[in-house]
């Protein structure tokens, strides 16, 4: 309530959730680290626990003998002791390193592993008097002292159950030989022990939606700060429009450039507009210079007429080519015969205009065009 409070109702974005990341700011639960860290222990003592107490009850045992030998030689005591040590190590070092795992897991488990230098740096807002007393007696205080009840209540009715559970067990171990009775007591305490520590999942359960949701809380975002980083990763929807509008008048200036160039231009006759260009010594299909529709179609048109560029009407192909070919292009192959007609009549008339030919050509009709069935627009 308090993020809605400040007028943060929109959830953290992905870029949101990667700066808190770098920072250190992850959702945590100690509950879920302590209770992975005391059932690691437990389990760890029910697997290796009976291997390190023969071995401790082994040195014990060994230090209260003495043999005529030992009296005189010394180095026997630093032999035996070496021995006995390196019955003790092995279950020592295995079951550290299953605290050591039940650890990492518990402490990762949550948020994942994360490596921050800023999370580090000292802060002096968190050394502020003031700061501590509102963390103790506000609201997360509040939910502290709740999970600190919650956690003596539930381990007391646990050790309640243990206790029922064990009670004839505990009546007997005095009647057991040594170190038998030793040996069960410990196990009694081993298995007590991990059934209070899993006992603490009952916390945990209700522990880490909480500092998910209060995470999640904490990051929240107002609207405006969503606005804002969205034009910052994708830019300003003004500044990026007005740069496609530049890029699309420098296209269009250099497609009008090459206008004059062109060898015909195909038109609709007054929607479409395409101008095209073959170089009949080239390697190269026909080429589209340009094209435009309604006042680019007609700015196409005044320029073609003001350079003598021919304009012929074919509404079909105009369209075909338009619909089909980018600028600079060349145009489809299905389409080359019906273009081969066109530039063949433009350049018979060029000839004849020029006096090389003694006929006018004979004009094609553009209803009888061979444009493909797929190729109509």
């Amino acid at each position: 309530m308090a993020a809605e409070d400040d007028g943060r109702t929109e959830d953290p974005t992905s870029k949101k959730l990667e700066d808190a990341r770098k920072k250190g700011q992850l959702p945590r639960s100690r509950e879920l680290g302590t209770m992975m860290v005391l059932v690691g222990g437990g389990l760890g003592f029910l697997l290796y626990g009976h291997y390190l107490a023969t071995a401790l009850f082994a040195i014990f045992q060994e230090g209260f003998k003495l043999e005529r030998e030992d009296a005189f030689d010394m180095s026997r005591m630093f032999v035996q002791m070496e021995s006995l040590l390196y019955e003790v190590a092995w279950p020592s070092i295995a079951l550290i390193a299953v605290l050591v795992v039940f650890a990492v897991i518990g402490n990762i488990a949550l948020g994942g592993y994360n490596f921050s230098t800023q999370a580090m740096a000292p802060k002096w807002s968190k050394m502020n008097p003031i700061n501590g007393f509102k963390r103790i007696f506000g609201v997360q205080g509040l939910v502290e002292l709740v999970k600190s009840i919650a956690k003596v209540a539930v381990i007391i009715g646990t050790a309640y159950l243990c206790f029922n559970l064990f009670y004839e067990e505990l009546l007997h171990i005095n009647v057991d030989a040594m170190p038998q009775g030793l040996f069960k007591a410990l196990e009694i305490l081993i298995w007590v022990f991990l059934i209070l520590s899993s006992s603490l999942i009952i916390v945990t359960v209700i522990d880490v939606p909480y500092q998910l949701h209060q995470n999640n809380e904490q990051l929240k975002m107002t609207k405006q700060e969503v606005k804002d980083e969205h034009k910052n990763a994708e830019g300003d929807p003004i500044v990026k429009g007005r740069i496609r509008k530049a890029m699309f008048q420098a296209f269009q200036r250099r497609m009008m450039q090459e206008v004059p160039k062109a060898d015909v231009v195909v038109t609709n006759p007054t929607h479409f507009a395409v101008a095209l260009k073959y170089d009949p010594n080239g390697n190269r299909a026909p080429t589209l210079v340009a094209k435009g529709v309604d006042e680019m179609a007609l700015h196409i048109r005044k320029i073609a007429e003001a350079h003598e560029v021919p304009i012929l009407t074919a509404p079909m192909l105009a369209r075909a080519i338009y619909h089909t070919t980018e600028f600079e292009h060349e145009v489809p192959e299905k389409l080359f015969a019906a273009v081969a007609q066109v530039l063949a009549y433009v350049f018979a008339l060029k000839d004849y205009k020029k006096g090389k030919a003694k006929k006018r050509p004979k004009q094609f009709s553009p209803s009888k065009l061979p444009i493909p069935p797929d190729m109509r627009y």
